[in-house]
């Protein structure tokens, strides 16, 4: 596949309220909670966001899941304990408006609009070693790790491939520590998209990258902007 051209518009940190915060998957309480923060924040988010999730087993096959819908987050409940987790939260058009605020609505419905964008957001979580990893065409931006992240180990490098609509994008900017140093780059995808990240934690690793996309020919946005994170243990848990 030809490598994506490098982006016009890359950063850490975008303007808008809609890019300035990331999704990923944590195990609490014996629960799978879907986070939706920056760094160390977590943020109360609108559940029904959560516009898709998909657990799989370690040969690939797909396992039920319910995303139940909480006050101020969602919790995943598969129906069994899964190997691979993807997640989608849409988070909808925002415009700005003249004075730079930025509303939730696109930008036909706000007169005088500066700059509006479409804010989407991934998450792949793999939970055991040696699983098969299936076809994830739901994420249109996915940082696929090349070998197995869990047999890594801390300090070490995995290899990664970023993919935006299913195609190698050249020139992305990886953060390593997602959850611990948010603004922090590690490493940038190479002419195929591939990149080496080095496994910063014993604990959860949150590698993550976010774009903004120029979009054409929509009345509402004019980017689509879209964050995605890989998440792992980089060591087995041991009681």
């Amino acid at each position: 596949m030809q490598a994506l051209k490098s982006l016009a518009v890359l950063g850490l940190l975008f303007a808008t309220q809609a890019s300035a915060h990331g999704l990923w998957t944590e195990q609490r309480r014996g629960h799978i909670e879907v986070v939706y923060g920056h760094g160390a924040e977590d943020n109360a988010f609108k559940a029904q966001k959560v516009s898709g999730a998909w657990a799989y087993d370690a040969g690939g096959k797909m396992v039920p899941v319910t995303v139940q819908r909480l006050d101020d987050h969602a919790r995943l409940q598969p129906l069994k304990s899964p190997a691979v987790l993807a997640v989608v939260l849409d988070n909808g058009p925002w415009s700005q408006t003249p004075d730079k605020k930025w509303v939730n609505q696109g930008r036909s419905q706000v007169p005088g609009a500066i700059e509006s964008t479409h804010a989407l957001k991934y998450s792949l979580a793999i939970y055991q070693a040696g699983a098969k990893l299936p076809r994830l065409d739901q994420l249109k931006m996915l940082i696929l790790p090349e070998v197995d992240p869990l047999t890594v180990g801390p300090g070490k490098s995995l290899p990664v491939r970023v993919l935006i609509d299913g195609k190698p994008a050249a020139g992305i900017k990886l953060i390593g520590d997602y959850r611990s140093a948010p603004n922090t780059l590690s490493t940038e995808t190479d002419k195929d998209g591939r990149a080496q990240v080095v496994v910063r934690n014993e604990g959860l690793n949150v590698i993550a990258a976010q774009v903004e996309v120029p979009v054409k020919g929509d009345a509402d946005v004019q980017s689509r902007a879209l964050f995605s994170s890989l998440t792992f243990l980089g060591e087995p848990h041991h009681e």
